[in-house]
């Protein structure tokens, strides 16, 4: 029973904490600086959407403000099966450097975005959502860095909070300014796991078409990528905005995102052999999280059938934690405590929604999708 406390401990603390200790180690020691210059090579913006009425006046007034050459990019928009008032605003929209992909019936996003790089003619090919908000120099940012030609894929940063105001530190925004330092520690020393699906773009030449119903296009893309020999980095100067989402939304949109670590697995299962040059980086960065939540329940378990003033201190350490969590859940106002229990909600959140997640694939559930 002891190995059982022990070896559960220490993967979720190297899941966590050990990992990204590791990535900023390697970034310090063994880093590798991506040769970036103004450059402006042709850009195609592509955009799948699907009853975006609400969102897109703004997002298509967002891409007219980028600061790059007008004559140098296009955006391609492809309207999924849209029912509300999308297709409208599109047309009403419409210009020359904009192209209309109205495709009658839902296929889904990933078949949309490969009939988006179907259409594109641009060198680079990048990738956007309707929410998000891109800041005006962001495109520029981007694109610099494919002057080093051993960049395939670059990602930006997406933000959260409103454009302009500083980005928010508790509970899940704490968590993702962790995650967003992983990123780019790994960019740093060679090529990160995934990209930012608000903003990222690629080579249009390395881009392969999506499998029909991928739920991770900007993982299973940058892999494919990197698995050319291709680095895959990012960029906190190319920065996209978002609102941090209700708690229930942003709770079903994590649910999605660990479902479609396990699907990667399925569509791609070379990420676990030696064709994946940062096999090490997958593994520890999405596979082990997913272990996470089932870590923590043996844990639990085997520490309250341990005696010993080690694993009693263990059970009352992880009480106190998970209750927290459940304190933060009425909003109390306590200053520092109840920051702490945003943050112990946040992961407590994060690793339901990991078992929920092996609960849906196992089960072949397919409708995760979280507009």
């Amino acid at each position: 029973m002891k190995w059982i406390f022990w070896f559960s401990f220490a993967l979720a603390v190297y899941a966590y904490m050990g990992y990204p200790f590791l990535m900023y180690l390697r970034s310090r020691w063994r880093p590798r600086p991506v040769r970036s210059a103004s450059i402006l090579p042709s850009v195609s913006i592509v955009m799948a959407v699907r009853n975006e009425a609400l969102t897109l006046p703004d997002k298509l007034k967002n891409l007219a403000s980028l600061d790059y050459p007008r004559d140098r990019f296009e955006v391609i928009v492809v309207s999924d099966g849209s029912t509300d008032a999308t297709n409208e605003i599109l047309q009403n929209a419409a210009c020359a450097s904009m192209r209309l992909l109205l495709l009658e019936q839902h296929e889904g996003k990933a078949s949309a975005l490969n009939r988006g790089m179907e259409a594109a003619r641009g060198e680079i090919v990048v990738f956007t959502d309707a929410r998000q908000l891109i800041e005006r120099d962001a495109l520029r940012n981007l694109v610099a860095n494919f002057a080093d030609p051993e960049v395939g894929c670059v990602s930006g940063e997406l933000m959260l909070g409103e454009p302009g105001e500083d980005e928010k530190s508790q509970g899940l925004g704490l968590y993702w300014r962790i995650e967003k330092l992983i990123r780019q520690w790994e960019s740093n020393s060679g090529a990160m796991v995934g990209a930012t699906g608000a903003f990222y773009g690629a080579r249009r030449e390395l881009l392969a078409p999506l499998p029909i119903g991928t739920l991770l296009d900007d993982v299973y893309q940058p892999l494919q990528i990197a698995r050319r020999g291709k680095r895959v980095i990012f960029e906190s100067r190319a920065r996209a905005w978002d609102r941090i989402a209700p708690s229930q939304r942003e709770f079903r949109r994590k649910v999605r995102t660990l479902t479609g670590n396990y699907q990667l697995l399925q569509l791609a299962p070379w990420l676990l052999t030696r064709s994946n040059p940062i096999r090490f980086e997958f593994v520890c960065h999405k596979l082990l999280r997913l272990l996470v939540p089932f870590a923590l329940i043996a844990m639990l378990a085997s520490s309250l059938m341990l005696s010993g003033p080690i694993y009693d201190l263990a059970v009352a350490a992880q009480l106190v934690f998970y209750g927290l969590a459940m304190l933060a859940l009425l909003r109390p106002k306590f200053g520092f405590l109840t920051r702490v229990a945003d943050v112990a909600l946040a992961f407590l959140l994060l690793n339901t929604a990991a078992a929920l997640a092996f609960v849906y694939f196992v089960a072949g559930k397919k409708q995760v999708w979280v507009r």
